[in-house]
């Protein structure tokens, strides 16, 4: 007997093969969009992001060649509480924060999912290239594609009513079934950037919202050597626009440091200084198997790069020791645990050294 499956179609090639695998596959498929912006007219057409009007045109006309019926949910307010307020209480505390990876968390597998299983859906669909093994969350098929990382916050409960049905595919495999199926987004470039910021202008945005407010750029001996209008408009590992002043003795690079938000102090060096091998994270989520062993590997952005690891729980949180130095990690990002290609947990990084 086929699910109550409730598909999310941001209005990209992803999500409607997603939709149409399910629908093929003998399931009770309904459609829908969500609406994050409470403007959508101001999220221009051809926006690079998936909050834009013509994104939920291309779901509607998707489910229709489906042949599944399709709703709009308006999300917006929980939206711009817990994923744009979140980021901007972030960066003003001096973290940097993934905005995709909260928007899976608090809209599309807390918001969707709880409304779902509410209206009696089974289960809810999604474009992710991520795999679900024995409902333990693992690593797409395309590599290049991989969206585990972004997934990995989810619980175990959550994960239970997902289903992705794109984790075994190549995106050139997912696109050409797309043109098979008659589905006019089969050629739709990918979202890119952070959808609600469509100019791609991070700091500027930053800056409406929190203000300008000079600050000094000071090495790691204390001396001043430039000046910014907001510790906001940085990242830790961000080399480039850091208006310094006065060159390095060594003659080579600088890069942000650390971010002091009290302060309003940024903090540049050498990359060589950007080095950490411990990594202190809040309280972490196992979503993976019951047991963690083994040799575990750590991934700390998305698409990043992986660092073999040992973890030990400390007051309630997790210490990662790496083995081998990282670079640019930033505070607010998640730490991704994987043993092979399996998710085994995540937690949130608070700081590194």
């Amino acid at each position: 007997m086929g699910l109550r499956v409730l598909a999310a179609m941001s209005g990209g090639v992803d999500s409607a093969v997603a939709a149409a695998r399910i629908a093929e596959a003998g399931h009770d498929v309904t459609g829908v969009h969500l609406a994050l912006s409470a403007n959508p007219q101001s999220h221009r057409t051809g926006a690079r992001g998936c909050c834009t009007i013509e994104d939920s045109r291309d779901a509607r006309r998707a489910a229709d060649v489906i042949g599944i019926p399709f709703y709009i949910w308006d999300m917006a307010e929980r939206f711009q509480r817990d994923v744009v307020e979140d980021f901007v209480a972030e960066y003003a505390a001096g973290r940097t924060p993934n905005p995709c990876l909260r928007c899976n968390e608090k809209i599309k597998f807390a918001a969707v999912l709880d409304r779902a299983l509410a209206l009696g859906f089974d289960a809810v669909a999604t474009g992710h290239h991520a795999r679900l093994i024995d409902g333990v969350l693992s690593r797409s098929a395309d590599e290049g594609k991989d969206q585990s990382y972004v997934l990995g916050v989810l619980t175990r409960e959550q994960l239970g009513h997902a289903i992705f049905p794109l984790g075994d595919s190549t995106k050139a495999e997912v696109r050409a079934e797309a043109a098979r199926r008659g589905l006019t987004v089969a050629d739709k470039p990918d979202s890119h950037d952070i959808c609600f910021i469509a100019d791609g202008d991070t700091r500027g945005f930053l800056s409406k919202r929190l203000g300008s407010a000079e600050g000094p750029i000071v090495d790691e001996s204390g001396a001043v050597v430039g000046s910014h209008q907001g510790a906001h408009g940085y990242t830790i590992g961000q080399r480039k626009g850091l208006h310094i002043d006065r060159p390095a003795t060594d003659g080579r690079p600088r890069y942000v440091l650390s971010i002091e938000p009290v302060s309003n102090t940024v903090t540049v060096g050498p990359r060589s200084a950007l080095e950490v091998t411990s990594i202190t994270c809040g309280p972490p989520v196992w979503n993976g198997p019951s047991e963690v062993s083994g040799e575990l590997a750590v991934q700390l952005r998305a698409h990043g790069e992986v660092y073999g690891c040992r973890f030990e729980e400390i007051d309630g949180g997790l210490r990662i020791e790496l083995d081998r130095p990282a670079t640019g990690v930033a505070a607010g990002q998640a730490a991704v645990l994987y043993r092979g290609d399996t998710v085994v947990g995540s937690a949130t990084i608070a700081g590194a050294s």
